[in-house]
């Protein structure tokens, strides 16, 4: 289970890559870029099918990316997602959020026992501040429920 330590690990980076950055609009990838670029973030979106969005250059992979980015959110299919794990890692770059449909139990299984710090099963939104109505009513749900990190 991810410890709140760790979203705070995660959170206090101030440069991170967007993996899963979309040309359908709605995507979150796409939501979550620009919510982070919105709260100061440095952000870095990575997709194969765009060389821009909103404004920024895209990385056509995580090679490519500058040495600064020391953490990423994967927003793709478990598929996408494996190259991606793999791909971070030889980077260096071990703060790793896996969004909500990013991974299956096995890529979760193959991640739980790494030393990285690797976040599943949250809303990266919902630990950013300022959060959106929407996020902060997540999280207060959660809270709730005893499903908010500790």
């Amino acid at each position: 289970m991810t410890a709140l330590k760790q979203i705070e690990q995660f959170t206090a980076e101030k440069h991170i890559a967007v993996a899963g950055i979309s040309r359908t609009p709605h995507k979150f990838g796409n939501s979550v870029f620009k919510e982070l670029k919105k709260q100061g973030y440095n952000v870095y979106p990575v997709s194969l099918h765009l060389k821009e969005f909103e404004g920024v250059s895209c990385y056509s992979d995580i090679a490519s990316l500058p040495s600064e980015v020391s953490s990423i959110i994967i927003n793709t299919k478990p598929e996408q997602t494996r190259i991606l794990l793999a791909e971070a890692r030889q980077k260096g770059i071990r703060n790793i959020w896996l969004q909500q449909g990013a991974a299956n139990k096995e890529i979760i299984q193959s991640v739980s026992s790494a030393s990285d710090n690797v976040i599943s099963g949250h809303c990266l939104l919902m630990f950013t501040k300022p959060s959106h109505f929407m996020h902060r009513t997540h999280a207060f749900f959660k809270k709730t429920f005893g499903k908010y990190p500790s």
